[in-house]
């Protein structure tokens, strides 16, 4: 049987932490592509993000340290990113707002609703999902169907359920880790429990992008 091992890391200050599993496999669901996923597929590195769209540490995080990720690792193909709810509460906003982001993925328009939703953070209500909707030219009466319908709630808690066994309690929350090469398995995926600053992704990222390039040209 799995069983998860948590094993503190001090880097340049900041508590982070080391998830491994027994006999080293990585559980499926962390790089699973459902879709909601950002950059080259088969990227060295994948970087997983928990978040709440109403959560204001999760806007901070998109507004400062999303756009410099996205430049130096994202567009250069060398991380992949996904994206997974974590609604802090069981209904209200941050829920309707997942929820919203899914029925837009079912039209092929799951990043640009996710953007306009961190864009306008805060307004979250029926009215405000239809104009996004239609800012990203979006079938209205389809959207709106699958809103009333609300089918991907159970998506959306399968999520939280998933990041509430990594540890998390709150939004942001982030997991690291290598996705491919021989010794990706080995290699203990980074939990960063939280909004942290730029800086701190990109000394874990580089240390992971430095092992598999060692390990390519080994």
């Amino acid at each position: 049987m799995r069983r998860l091992i948590w094993i503190t890391v001090i880097v340049g200050g900041v508590l982070l932490i080391a998830l491994s599993w027994e006999r080293g496999q990585a559980s499926n669901f962390l790089v699973r592509d459902d879709g909601r996923t950002r950059g080259n597929p088969q990227a060295p590195i994948t970087l997983v993000e928990y978040s709440d769209f109403t959560c204001g540490f999760c806007l901070k995080f998109f507004q400062e340290t999303w756009p410099r990720i996205r430049e130096k690792y994202i567009e250069t193909g060398k991380v992949r990113f996904l994206y997974r709810d974590f609604p802090r509460a069981l209904q209200g906003p941050g829920v309707d707002a997942a929820i919203a982001a899914r029925c837009a993925g079912d039209q092929g328009r799951y990043w640009q609703m996710h953007d306009q939703l961190f864009t306008n953070g805060g307004r979250f209500n029926e009215a405000a999902f239809q104009r996004y909707a239609q800012a990203i030219g979006l079938n209205q009466p389809l959207f709106m169907k699958c809103l009333e319908e609300a089918h991907h709630t159970g998506p959306v808690f399968q999520d939280r359920s998933e990041g509430v066994s990594l540890g998390f309690r709150g939004t942001p929350g982030f997991v690291l880790l290598r996705t491919e090469g021989e010794e990706r398995e080995k290699e203990s995926p980074i939990v960063i429990p939280g909004a942290f600053p730029f800086e701190v992704f990109e000394e874990q990222i580089d240390r992971l992008l430095g092992k598999s390039d060692a390990k390519g040209k080994g």
